[in-house]
């Protein structure tokens, strides 16, 4: 069985501190946890892929070290397969947490910068036989937009999250993605314009049109989505059910990974539904602590979003 979603993107092991508050420059603080989690774009997005049902298959790189061995490990519990690894060490995330929930992270990508052109032609079978793409831009951007180039010459759905964004970023994603999916910040860092209220956001999603996408999503945490397409140019706005929010940390890839997995199987449904779909699986997601393990299984979702 070919797998149907396809994510070329990143794996990073997240190193968690929780404290009070944030350090100074120079200071030593005490904290209250320490935890290892699962994290990266490329992977997180995988993962509620793979937890709703879809087959998927990620093509990323982690380093032939410890923390390479439990990421694979993790992939393969959560059905995904993967291939290892690189003369690199695996990529990290340093995240430190202050009681309000805000944070400060230092990423250090490691093997996830060696993911190259070489790699996407021993790949080129599986992402030309997808039924959707999803790229990010945690690996070398260049090679995020040659995965969009081959999926698209093989009549695959694109899916890109310009995550983290560029301010100039190369024109080309804006053609080769059929679907456009940012957040407020990412919006304003491509665009230009600060992201407060939906108009913001109409804004946004009609210069990215201008560049050539298809359809722009501009996700807006609570308040849910804004989408517009060059069939629709009307904008609409999808709301999100109102939750009390744990961490956030994730949301945004919770709700990529979803999409994907609605336009992978349910190509039938509107966009707005597959919108209104993921925000649902989104706001699970933000009630339980932690990224990949606040994630929903299928089985514990309503069963009317399948």
């Amino acid at each position: 069985m070919a797998a149907e979603v396809v994510v070329v993107g990143s794996c990073m092991t997240d190193l968690v501190s929780l404290t009070t508050r944030l350090p100074k420059a120079g200071e030593t603080i005490l904290g209250h946890k320490f935890f290892v989690g699962f994290g990266g774009k490329g992977a997180n997005q995988c993962v509620q892929s793979a937890r709703l049902g879809a087959k998927t298959s990620l093509i990323c790189k982690v380093g032939n070290d410890s923390f390479g061995n439990d990421y694979v490990d993790n992939l393969k519990k959560n059905g995904i397969s993967t291939g290892q690894t690189a003369d690199a060490a695996t990529g990290t995330a340093s995240i430190i947490v202050n009681s309000e929930g805000q944070n400060v992270i230092v990423i250090v990508p490691g093997a996830n910068l060696l993911l190259n052109f070489e790699d996407l032609k021993r790949a080129s079978d599986v992402i030309c036989k997808a039924k959707v793409v999803v790229c990010q831009l945690e690996i070398t951007p260049a090679v995020s937009l040659e995965a969009l180039k081959m999926a698209h010459a093989s009549g695959v759905k694109t899916l890109f999250n310009p995550a983290p964004a560029l301010a100039d970023l190369d024109p080309q994603f804006y053609t080769y993605s059929d679907i456009f999916c940012c957040n407020e910040t990412e919006a304003e860092i491509l665009t230009g314009i600060p992201v407060g209220n939906l108009e913001d956001a109409e804004k946004v999603g009609r210069m990215l049109l201008e560049r050539g996408c298809k359809l722009v999503i501009v996700t807006l945490g609570a308040e849910g989505c804004m989408m517009i397409s060059g069939e629709e140019p009307i904008p609409k706005h999808v709301p999100a059910g109102k939750v009390r929010a744990v961490d956030t940390t994730g949301a945004g890839d919770s709700f990529v990974g979803a999409l994907a997995f609605y336009l992978a199987y349910y190509p039938k449904l509107s966009m707005e539904e597959m919108i209104r779909k993921s925000n649902c699986v989104a706001s699970v997601s933000v009630q339980a602590p932690g990224t990949q393990s606040s994630y929903p299984y299928r089985k514990d979702l309503p069963q009317d979003l399948f």
